[in-house]
């Protein structure tokens, strides 16, 4: 007789076993209309799971997140059933959901393109309408590679064959379309509904191996209604409108060329850029009692297998190999085990803690060429690095100080308000198990003293600790994870970092390694799509442009950029030929904040008639009032009265 603990508290018996169909219909016809799924002690199941024994159920309806996962997953079901019944001979292989929709990989000898969707969608439709129960039934693994062999799917037959032997085999059917699955599914396709779109088709070996054979995949979007589905599809074309390489060439800020793949090439106002944020965040670190170190690019592999990258993160590691020294050197993929070299040089002293050391340190890592994405995702990057060398007694006042910093830096530059997740132990690590249990109750008491809330997220800690992620939302509502903070015990063990107590005794510090921007190269990315290009004027690469309407106000025109530069503003002169109309379009596509317009009147009168980045509007002002207002909008937020 189990007894169902439901999410407000309360208890329903039962006299014999049931399903979640069963518990939702006993409690109301309202929820068992709106119940596509249910959460059994924790865990997500399909609604005819049977309940044998006592239990906490959760239903899922379409207002729940973890029905968002379930719709696409399906949706992906019914796309393979969709194509295999207009194109016959195609095989199915997998078509997991993944973040904002789902994909299928087929195999057929002519790959799809996107003339395809519209009939591939119209018969998702009416599949959907069908609204097919999704049963589940568990098969004995041989009769299943048997089944799949039979209908001539030759690489569901591999999946079964190379699963755990432990494993029980699991295939899902929808009226008569049958698919491997683990599950669990909705009640039956109808609860799909039809707020979802195919995006696009690319190409994928099986298994990801280039020497397997090539599948064609179709990528999809899937929400829990039309209105999800819009405004996702409105986001994804105003990422577009921002997308920060087309910004950047029109801006003229960087490029990137196969000659120095994953690399970048600053042009003189994307550096501009650069350097306007390096000193901001040179300013701010300096103000916090950070102190600034270099340390080298190539480092001996013997410090690596030291720190434990060598065996966790040599896979992303560049290697070079000295030829007449017989030894490999690897360019440094982060700070850290470099710092602790610093830490070490002489003795320390717990006066001297916490010691907090930053670097802008230029590093490298191993990325896919497909995984590269302008200067969002590079292979060399400089990050805003920093670690604290700390008594375990310091980690909730340093965490409290650094969350004070990365809000008040994050607000500067136009973001309010961030999401933090923790992460913790993943399966592979360093340290043991009692280690993890002092770093994550650690971290956790001092998100409990900053006032911290955080999410979980299983398993995603560094291998040497478990960290803190923050995560910023962009203008168009997309998530960024930026910032980070993380508790190492490990590696001041393994690189033998110590100070002397004020008891006289040896001990170790706690390292935190913590981060804001998270890669300079990242992060303007970010801000070129927060902004679209059109930046606050402190960190617009040019602040004001001069430009005259007739060739008589060339030296009033060269007299007022003077004046701005003198004031600290970054300008530039326009004299050309050029309609003024001419100048103010080109100047709107470089995303200039100010155009200051100057003719004869202006010139006898010494003033400037100031346009703003995409209004229509302009303020004919004084000089002096020009340079005032001007330079008071380009003083950086931290250098502010």
């Amino acid at each position: 007789m189990p007894a169902i603990t439901l999410p407000d508290g309360s208890v329903r018996q039962f006299d014999a076993p049931v399903t979640g169909t069963t518990v939702a219909e006993a409690i109301g016809p309202g929820l068992a209309r709106a119940a596509l799924a249910m959460k059994l002690d924790g865990k997500l199941v399909d609604m005819s799971t049977p309940i044998e024994a006592d239990a906490n159920v959760a239903f899922i309806t379409r207002r729940d997140e973890d029905a968002l996962e379930l719709i696409r997953h399906d949706c992906a079901h019914v796309l393979a059933e969709a194509v295999q019944e207009l194109f016959p001979g195609t095989q199915v292989t997998i078509g997991p959901s993944i973040e904002n929709g789902f994909y299928y990989d087929f195999a057929r000898n002519d790959p799809f393109t996107p003339e395809d969707f519209a009939p591939i969608e119209a018969k998702m439709k009416e599949i959907i309408a069908r609204g097919a129960k999704f049963e589940r039934q568990v098969m004995d693994r041989q009769d299943a590679i048997g089944f799949f062999q039979a209908k001539g799917e030759k690489y569901k037959a591999e999946i079964i064959q190379d699963l755990p032997r432990d494993q029980a085999i699991s295939l899902y059917s929808q009226g008569g379309w049958v698919d491997l699955c683990r599950g669990p599914h909705l009640r039956a396709t109808s609860d799909v509904g039809t707020a979802f779109k195919l995006m696009k088709v690319a190409g994928a070996y099986w298994r990801g191996d280039h020497r397997n054979a090539m599948l064609s995949r179709i990528y999809g979007t899937a929400w829990r209604d039309q209105k999800e589905l819009d405004a996702y599809l409105h986001q994804l074309e105003e990422a577009e409108r921002r997308d920060h390489r087309r910004i950047g060439k029109d801006m003229g800020l960087f490029h990137i060329q196969e000659e120095a793949t994953g690399s970048i090439f600053w042009h003189p106002k994307g550096w501009r850029l650069y350097r306007i944020a390096e000193m901001y965040m040179r300013r701010r670190l300096d103000a916090s009692g950070y102190q600034e170190v270099k340390t080298p690019q190539l480092v001996d592999r013997v410090l690596w297998e030291k720190s434990g990258h060598w065996e966790n993160y040599r896979q992303n590691m560049f290697i070079a190999h000295v030829e007449d020294e017989d030894k490999s050197l690897a360019l440094k993929p982060m700070n850290c085990p470099c710092h602790v070299q610093i830490f070490r040089q002489g003795i320390r002293s717990y006066r001297e803690l916490p010691l907090r050391m930053a670097e802008f340190g230029a590093c490298h890592r191993y990325e896919p060429s497909g995984a590269l994405h302008g200067i969002m995702r590079v292979r060399a990057f400089t990050q805003d690095d920093a670690h604290i060398f700390c008594t375990e007694a310091q980690i909730a006042a340093e965490t409290v100080k650094f969350v004070a910093l990365l809000s008040s830096i994050y607000k500067d530059f136009g973001f309010e308000s961030f999401r933090v997740k923790f992460s913790d132990r993943p399966d592979t690590r360093a340290g043991s198990d009692d280690v993890w249990d002092r770093a994550e109750g650690a971290l956790k008491e001092a998100c409990d003293t900053a006032g911290v809330n955080y999410e979980l997220n299983p398993g995603e800690g560094a291998f040497y600790g478990p960290k803190l992620e923050f995560v910023l939302r962009d203008a168009i509502g997309r998530d960024w994870q930026c910032g980070t903070l993380q508790v190492d015990f490990v590696l001041p063990e393994r690189l033998d970092a110590e100070y002397v107590a004020e008891d006289g005794t040896r001990r170790r510090p706690v390292m935190l390694h913590r981060a804001i921007l998270g890669s300079f190269e990242r992060f303007l990315g970010i801000l070129i799509e927060q902004y679209a290009g059109r930046f606050p004027m402190w960190l617009a690469p040019v602040q004001a442009v001069v430009a005259t309407i007739v060739s008589d106000a060339d030296e009033y025109a060269r007299e007022v950029a003077a004046a701005f530069a003198k004031a600290g503003l970054t300008v530039e002169t326009d004299l050309s030929n050029q309609k003024i109309n001419a100048k103010v379009r080109e100047h709107s596509l470089a995303h200039v904040p100010v155009l200051a317009v100057v003719g004869r009147k202006e010139a006898e009168n010494r003033t400037v008639a100031l346009r703003r980045l995409g209004g229509n509007a302009q303020e004919v002002i004084s000089l002096e009032e020009a340079v005032a207002r001007l330079s008071a909008e380009a003083t950086p937020p931290d250098l502010r009265a």
